[in-house]
């Protein structure tokens, strides 16, 4: 019961670590897009650290599904940013 304790705490660091994260990021950048891709790297350790406690196949699906949804996220934010450096004259 500790381990599970432990873990759980960590992956609720995580994720709070996450809005921090992704919050001072967008301070700093004044980019929406790396905020939230510095936000879903830390969601992903989240739901990676709630999956080792947890070996059902929903659990794995549902982590997969994070982390299919964290490169889909993460291509599109880029393509954007291609797209609009390339819209500037240069």
């Amino acid at each position: 019961m500790l381990l599970e304790d432990v873990v759980r705490g960590a992956a609720q660091l995580c994720v709070a670590a996450g809005f921090v994260a992704g919050a001072l990021a967008f301070a700093r950048c004044r980019s929406g897009r790396m905020a939230v891709s510095v936000a879903l790297d830390f969601w992903l350790a989240a739901g990676l650290l709630t999956l080792s406690l947890a070996t059902t196949w929903t659990a794995i699906l549902a982590a997969a599904a994070i982390v299919g949804l964290r490169r889909m996220l993460t291509y599109a934010l880029a393509q954007g940013t291609h797209q609009a450096a390339g819209d500037r004259p240069g």
